[in-house]
């Protein structure tokens, strides 16, 4: 082994040492918070009160999921709601945006560039929050429906711009191809273009699944009946319920032998909110930083 080589193989070992030092701090520093979270639920709440947030419960106690799962059929109807929600809207949001996409990114498209200045005109101008209300109830008729909760998000005009860059980097010859062979657009976009696609799909999919599973706002403005409440909602009014009767306990000026546990449930709620949405991400994770990187770089 040459002196050259032999320096060259020990700065990557020490490229690598620093490096992945870097990153178990990292990610160290990502785990913190959900083991505070996680310790919280789990911790009596005058506890919480007395010494504040610690990494290991001082004083176990499971009142939080307690009081969260007292009502285990509205906790489970809340659950169905939001993964059919989650489901049918990332589905139909995917196929969407990958299909108006495609059309964009298609160079012999006439009117690409006129679809193109109509999405993103929508980004800058739209019609406010009191004629989109009025649109959906008066109009479209969707109050206490879960046509509420999917149309609002089902089309991001971002994602549609990022899935555009990735599509508009795949060869051409590869559509041409196959366009001699005799393949129609459809046939083309289902069997070449989606699959080569699936880095774009992965991430988007994966950002349109977050916004269906966070989602309360919509809920909010739409949602009265107590069986098509998603489960943010569901909680948001629960944490809403639990903090007004604390209130006007305190109000009423009487005497309180009981402690809600207030903090000990917003973290119970965070645990059950956010468990199930981080299953999915592993199962898209080598595709997601190619999504990203492409969507970012290509104009």
């Amino acid at each position: 082994m040459s002196k050259s080589s032999g320096i060259k193989q020990t700065d990557r070992q020490l490229f690598a040492v620093i490096g992945y030092t870097i990153l178990a701090i990292l990610a160290c520093l990502c785990i913190i918070p959900f083991i505070l979270i996680l310790s919280s639920s789990l911790t009596e709440e005058s506890s919480i009160v007395v010494k504040g947030f610690q990494f290991f419960p001082s004083e176990f106690s499971l009142e939080a999921y307690q009081i969260l799962f007292k009502y285990p059929d509205q906790m489970l109807k809340a659950y169905t709601v939001t993964i059919l929600v989650t489901a049918v809207g990332t589905a139909l949001g995917l196929l969407l945006t990958a299909m108006t996409a495609y059309c964009i990114s298609r160079r012999d498209f006439k009117w690409r560039n006129h679809f193109s200045f109509f999405f993103f005109f929508t980004t800058l101008f739209n019609g406010g929050l009191v004629p989109w209300y009025l649109l959906m109830v008066n109009y479209l008729h969707l109050k206490d429906t879960p046509l509420a909760l999917i149309l609002p998000l089902l089309l991001n005009v971002f994602y549609i711009i990022v899935m555009k860059s990735f599509m508009s980097a795949i060869p051409e010859a590869i559509t041409e191809s196959a366009k001699i062979d005799g393949a129609g657009d459809f046939l083309i976009f289902i069997r070449l273009i989606l699959p080569l696609s699936k880095p774009a799909l992965a991430t988007i999919g994966l950002f349109l699944a977050l916004g269906y599973w966070n989602d309360w706002y919509n809920a909010l403005l739409f949602i009265s009946d107590q069986n098509l409440m998603p489960l943010q909602y569901y909680l948001y009014k629960m944490l809403g319920n639990m903090d007004g009767m604390r209130k006007a306990m305190m109000g009423s000026g009487a005497v309180v032998t009981t402690i809600i546990p207030t903090e000990g449930l917003k973290m119970a709620m965070t645990i059950v909110a956010s468990g199930p949405i981080l299953i999915a991400y592993p199962f898209v994770q080598k595709y997601f930083v190619q999504g990203l990187t492409i969507g970012a770089v290509k104009g």
